[in-house]
């Protein structure tokens, strides 16, 4: 009645030793580490670099105790690992990489930044067992709140839309007097009726996000066009996506552990870094976010006479490509990052050399076809600006038309640079430009007291619940307790194996977690004495209690769980945390408080074929003597 079959009770042995096993790694501290990094999309970070930093260290004669390599999906950097208590080595050696890497501190290459890294060993790390993330009021960091101008994003939206329609009228050989963009707003000039008659069904057809208005102005008509309010609203949040994305791919080069890049509102972005101090730093990361622009290169004789006299002319920009060789291109931008659906790298079909496959938008095919087909043997040139420097990517020559969206770039790469140079062309730009409104600082002393905080708070409210639990329900409160630790110890692991940020409100939820876990213990308690107090046998308490209990128990975590998960939903930042780990400590405490403790409780008293009493603290019934009901279960 009372026995497990030998595979559960190994499932179960199975699973809390994966518990504790992934559980071990939060316990191990963190150490004070180097990171170095690229701070230029063309610079890498390879072997060499690991070298360099090692020569830099033992020049300086300072001894960490250990230095990695370590390649990321993003990109690769190099960790430099000191003791725990070196934390004023860790800034010598930075000043020293720092000299070392970037002599030119103006335009640095690399980006050598204070880092902390987890001492977990390498054979928990082996079997992927990682501590939980930290969150920023735990851990301490930098956290910003940016401010998207949507205006410029809207203005930015405005003016291709106007370039698009000039293509469009000179293809449809519509006669006008100018189209001018005006604020946020297209002006459409015409002398001839009949014309704007024609232009007005080419926009109706072709462009059904503009909100179109005639107007006359002495002997001319005008047509004004404005992107209607759900175009408006599209664009907003397109730019709040692609800026959210670009901060992505720019801050994963910090090696922060979870950072917490979130939309606020309609036009704000909420950026916390855990475990980054150096606010400096991480405003020249935010600062970073990349612009892809495509023009078309001057190779005329003119111009590199010119060129060759140190002279740039009129209408062009000078620019370098990756070998540092100049390149003159033109100031008009064909196209932008915005028509570049995808960068891929792949292969020749012909010649088996390495290229960059790009997928433009409906938009961005139409104009590179055109502008393919008017520039055959010509150049064109794919820059990329970083902090307002461009640098040329790759100039290859137009062979012939190219149409249909599909773009292949090739010539003299190898693999390696092609993948590069796709990576660099999906890192995508910023749709609008941004600017920090609010910045702050929280120090790791700070984390570090709120973490001993709600470790004290959390451990003390255990020991009390624990203490109260074994005294008032003996050899069943204990086994409660062991099922409370069991609780936390999955939970913990859980979050490990997630790689999820434990945040203040985490701890508060283990600490809610704890107490409907002990609920649910003194339900089935309760139901137990409820069984005896009807003259059940003890075996026949133990199962009726735990069946009986278990709808009741259910019922209370399935609504608790519904609320949770409305958290998940519709809460942000601090309500998230909570709500992930409340959703999580509800599943593990049904785990434990019902299957576990079923399993102690079938260990203790489940191959007793006689048992007469159960060790679950006085059993009390209205109108008859505890001796009483003692004498009647020693006589059962």
């Amino acid at each position: 009645m009372n026995r497990y079959a030998l595979w559960k009770y190994i499932v179960i042995a199975v699973a809390l030793i994966i518990a504790a096993v992934y559980t071990l790694p939060n316990f191990y501290g963190e150490s004070p580490a180097v990171q170095v990094s690229s701070a230029k999309a063309t610079v890498k970070v390879d072997e060499s670099i690991l070298k360099r930093v090692e020569r830099a260290l033992d020049d300086a004669k300072l001894t960490p105790n250990g230095i990695f390599f370590e390649q990321g999906a993003q990109q690769n950097t190099v960790r430099v690992r000191f003791d725990p208590t070196a934390a004023e080595q860790q800034l010598q050696a930075r000043e020293v990489l720092e000299r070392t890497l970037n002599p030119d501190r103006s335009n640095p290459s690399y980006i050598v930044a204070p880092n902390l890294v987890s001492n977990t060993p390498s054979w928990l790390m082996s079997m992927n067992a990682l501590p939980m993330y930290l969150g920023l009021d735990l851990r301490g960091g930098v956290h910003f709140l940016l401010q998207v101008d949507m205006s410029s994003a809207i203005e930015k939206r405005t003016e291709s839309t106007a370039a698009d329609l000039r293509t469009q009228f000179r293809d449809k050989r519509i006669r006008h007097n100018g189209i001018s963009r005006v604020g946020k707003t297209i002006e459409i000039r015409f002398a001839d009726a009949n014309e704007m008659g024609r232009a007005t069904d080419v926009l109706r057809a072709s462009q059904p996000d503009l909100v179109v208005r005639e107007e006359k102005q002495g002997q001319m008509s005008v047509l004004r066009c404005e992107l209607s309010p759900s175009a408006l609203k599209n664009v907003q949040d397109y730019s709040l996506k692609q800026n959210i994305s670009t901060l992505h791919n720019r801050i994963n080069e910090l090696g922060v552990a979870e950072p917490v890049i979130a939309q606020q509102g309609a036009d704000r972005i909420v950026v916390q870094l855990p475990g980054v101090q150096d606010t400096a730093k991480a405003k020249d990361i935010l600062g970073r976010t990349a612009t892809l622009e495509v023009r078309m290169v001057d190779d005329s004789p003119e111009a590199l006479s010119q060129l060759a006299q140190g002279n740039v002319p009129f209408g062009d920009e000078k620019y370098l490509d990756r070998e540092g060789r100049a390149i003159l291109v033109k100031r008009r931008v064909i196209l932008t990052g915005e028509n570049l659906n995808d960068a891929q790298p792949g292969f020749d079909s012909q010649t088996q050399e390495p290229t960059v496959n790009l997928t433009l938008d409906n938009k961005g095919a139409r104009i590179f076809r055109d502008v393919t087909r008017d520039n055959v043997g010509k150049r064109m040139a794919i820059i990329l600006f970083e902090k307002g420097k461009g640098e040329v990517v790759t100039a290859p020559v137009i062979r012939q038309e190219i149409g249909g969206g599909r773009v292949q770039i090739s010539g003299r790469m190898t693999t390696i640079e092609a993948t590069d140079t796709a990576l660099l062309l999906r890192a995508g730009s910023l749709a609008a430009p941004m600017e920090i409104v609010e910045e702050r600082l929280v120090g790791p002393s700070l984390g570090a007291d709120n973490i001993k905080a709600g470790f004290k708070s959390t451990l003390y409210g255990f020991a009390i619940v624990a203490i109260f639990m074994m005294l008032y329900y003996q050899v069943f409160g204990v086994i409660s307790a062991i099922s409370l630790m069991c609780n936390v110890m999955c939970l913990i692991a859980i979050m490990s194996m997630l790689q999820a940020t434990m945040t203040l409100p985490g701890i508060a939820a283990i600490a809610l977690t704890l107490g409907m876990a002990v609920d649910a213990n003194v339900l089935i308690n309760e139901r137990i004495r409820e069984e005896l107090r009807a003259g059940r046998t003890p075996q026949l308490a133990i199962s009726e209690g735990y069946d009986a209990a278990f709808a009741t128990i259910l019922d209370s975590n399935i609504t608790s769980l519904i609320a949770g998960v409305a958290l998940l939903i519709f809460g942000s930042g601090p309500v998230r945390g909570f709500a992930v780990v409340h959703c999580l400590g509800i599943m593990t405490s049904i785990f434990t408080s019902v299957t576990v403790s079923r399993a102690m409780v079938n260990l203790v008293y489940g191959r007793q074929k006689k048992l007469s009493r159960l060790h679950i603290g006085q059993i009390w019934k209205p109108g008859v003597s505890t001796k009483t009901l003692a004498a009647k279960a020693d006589e059962k």
